[in-house]
């Protein structure tokens, strides 16, 4: 059986996406509701506000989340989920029940 080719380049974006903790994250705290830069922040834990700049940035560019900037003082940034990335909330639940299904580790 001749296995498929698989698109290097898709590869590396979806493992650039998928393979980070961070985005994956950020991801799971945009999928019940919008949240500002702060609130995202505190519920994501130790991050430093420059990597989840990084990262917000990073999936912002391939669509998966939305910035809605509010021409305020001072301004006011809300993030959410587009639709492309709600789209991968089916998948990214399939993979956490594939994970639960996991056995134990042995350490």
């Amino acid at each position: 059986m001749k296995s498929e080719n698989i698109d290097e380049y898709d590869m590396i974006k979806l493992l650039q996406t998928l393979g980070n903790k961070w985005n994956l994250i950020i991801i799971w705290n945009l999928r019940v509701k919008t949240l500002r830069f702060t609130e995202l922040r505190k519920q994501m834990g130790n991050i430093n506000s420059k990597t989840l700049t990084d990262h917000l940035r990073y999936l912002e560019k391939y669509n998966i989340i939305n910035r809605l900037i509010y021409a305020e003082v001072p301004p006011r940034v809300e993030y959410s989920l587009t639709e492309h990335g709600k789209a991968f909330l089916p998948v990214f639940m399939a993979i956490k029940e594939w994970g639960r299904s996991l056995p134990p580790t042995k350490e």
